[in-house]
């Protein structure tokens, strides 16, 4: 059996409209151990929410379609799995935080009753036996006056206290992965920096793994092992958080940093942006989906895709220019190899 909680391979979603096919995820692998974190970034329409999705067969068919690739949890085929055994794993060995809490809760139900439901539908347990368990739950998560908050609906909560109750249904069964998507988004720095320390505490408390979705960077460093870097349905770059932040090579993962407010950033000082828009990915790509708007590029970024190669132990990278042997260095115009 492999040492590894989760293993994708080759994964690939498309979506499919009356005249074309958009590869949302093209090939991305990874591996995820026990008790680790891992954070995919990108900018919207990389593909991260769709690969996250992917994990838990959740992608409505028509119009997506998981069109290949392997995901391996413990050791299980996930696309293998009927129905009925996938409905045994969602929300039970692998839950999902989804962004927007508000759209995710049933608003004419308790949160009460959408805790307990979670619970009772995974563990043969009482409807006392469950209402306990998921005050326990609210506790958990820091909400004060557990009990009375039982019978309250969704709209009755702050932004922050919505995406507690999410953590806590989320968390209810006890999962072995837990899949967090943007789940600081909207909300202001304090509630943010709350909900990642409750995240880091219930993770150490439930020894979960988590995989991490998000755009913040800040987050990223503060609260990731692994990261893995997505552009166009691609793995462009992938490492520990470390390396990733001190010796990034993809001119793609050198923007997003670059993008970055750091306290070291000057009031006057002008704000980096990548140019340019991402590709349409209903179109055919010969070359580095990247190319566009990399002012790196050169003629052979047009015309062959690069391979992901592993140009370190445990980092790899999608790029002509970066490889073991010659590398391409930051803010540089060109590539003079």
């Amino acid at each position: 059996m492999s040492d590894f909680l989760l293993e994708v391979e080759d994964l690939e979603v498309h979506f499919r409209s009356s005249s074309s096919v958009a590869k949302a995820v093209n090939g991305v692998s990874f591996t995820l151990n026990k008790k680790e974190t891992l954070g995919i970034v990108g900018e919207s329409g990389s593909g991260k929410s769709v690969t996250a999705t992917a994990l838990l067969r959740l992608i409505p068919n028509p119009p997506g379609k998981i069109a290949g690739g392997r995901i391996l949890f413990e050791g299980k085929d996930i696309l293998a799995l009927s129905e009925k055994e996938m409905r045994s794993i969602r929300g039970n060995e692998i839950s999902m935080i989804f962004q927007d809490p508000m759209t995710s809760l049933n608003p004419v139900f308790t949160v009460g009753n959408q805790i307990i439901e979670s619970i009772r539908t995974h563990r043969k347990v009482s409807k006392k036996e469950a209402k306990k368990a998921a005050i326990e739950m609210l506790q958990l998560v820091g909400i004060p006056e557990a009990e009375k908050r039982m019978d309250m609906y969704p709209h009755e909560f702050s932004g922050g206290m919505r995406q507690r109750v999410m953590i806590a249904i989320a968390l209810a069964c006890n999962p072995k992965l837990l899949i967090a998507d943007e789940p600081t988004t909207a909300l202001d720095v304090t509630v943010q920096a709350q909900i990642l320390d409750l995240m880091r505490h219930l993770q150490d408390t439930i020894d979960t793994s988590i995989i991490m979705i998000t755009h913040d960077l800040g987050v990223v460093w503060e609260m990731c092992d692994q990261v893995i870097v997505m552009y166009a349905g691609n793995t462009v770059e992938s490492g520990d958080v470390k390396t990733i932040f001190d010796r990034p090579l993809h001119p793609y993962t050198w923007g997003l940093l670059d993008s970055q407010i750091t306290s070291d950033s000057e009031n006057e000082e002008k704000l980096s942006t990548i140019p340019g828009t991402p590709p349409d990915l209903r179109e055919p790509i010969p070359g580095c989906h990247f190319a566009d708007r990399c002012p790196y590029a050169q003629e052979v970024c047009f015309s062959k895709k690069p391979e992901l190669i592993e140009v370190e132990e445990g980092h790899t990278v999608s790029c002509h220019f970066q490889t073991k042997e010659k590398r391409l260095k930051r803010k540089e115009k060109a590539y003079h190899g």
